[in-house]
């Protein structure tokens, strides 16, 4: 049942996220782009122009919307890191794994409570929480995940987590590769939330299998008499 509690939160979290950037995109008077914004710029809680890490202008009128799903989302991060006990193995590696995870949760949560016109250098300890711990956490999990999640969710949980922090230092070195600072940011930022969504939905159907297959009346063979 905890298991449970912790793939589901996983779910909701990154679903509820998504849905929330499309309607805090879609609300902007001028297109918001992913490869030329931000991930944060949905969360700026004030129009203005910005000049770093490149000019553009950001008005953000759902920023207050943007900002609930990101604690939201670190929050269910955090709870699904912990309930989630049965996907681990036992050992140093999966812990620190998933105190990793649960640092990059807190981090969603910092960036929420923090936009980035407002709180600065708060906002960017979040964002390191989030690319720089979680992706570390991530390629952990992918030795640290129990023997009977599928070998090739295992491994590409660790490519996911190395493919971001590449990702990541690509971003802070401002080459971005025809992708926009907007576009490299969610290379580094997103491979973490596809886990834990794929990971979610696999522990919540690997939880109903077994229940059924425990709930089902066992098969009853009946014995046929030989006759002389």
């Amino acid at each position: 049942m905890k298991s449970r509690i912790g793939y589901a939160a996983w779910v909701a979290g990154v679903a509820q996220f998504f849905v929330a950037q499309v309607i805090a995109e879609s609300a902007w008077a001028r297109p918001y782009s992913w490869a030329r914004n931000n991930i944060s710029d949905l969360g700026n809680a004030h129009c203005a122009m910005q000049s770093e890490p490149e000019p553009r202008y950001i008005c953000s009128p759902e920023h207050g919307l943007m900002n609930a799903s990101f604690i939201t989302l670190g929050t269910l991060l955090a709870v699904g890191v912990f309930f989630t006990g049965a996907v681990w193995r036992r050992g140093a590696s999966p812990l620190v794994a998933r105190w990793l995870l649960a640092c990059a949760g807190m981090g969603f949560v910092i960036a929420g409570l923090a936009p980035a016109d407002v709180h600065e250098n708060q906002h960017v300890l979040g964002a390191l929480l989030i690319m720089a711990m979680g992706n570390i956490g991530l390629v952990l999990a992918g030795v640290g995940l129990a023997d009977h999640v599928p070998g090739p969710l295992r491994w590409a949980t660790s490519l996911l987590g190395v493919t971001a922090l590449v990702a990541f230092g690509l971003f802070l070195s401002h080459r971005c590769l025809g992708l926009g600072m907007g576009g490299m940011e969610r290379v580094a930022a997103f491979p973490l939330l596809v886990w834990a969504l794929v990971t979610g939905v696999h522990g919540l159907f690997h939880q109903a299998t077994r229940t059924r297959m425990q709930d089902a009346p066992p098969k009853s063979h009946g014995t046929q008499a030989s006759h002389s």
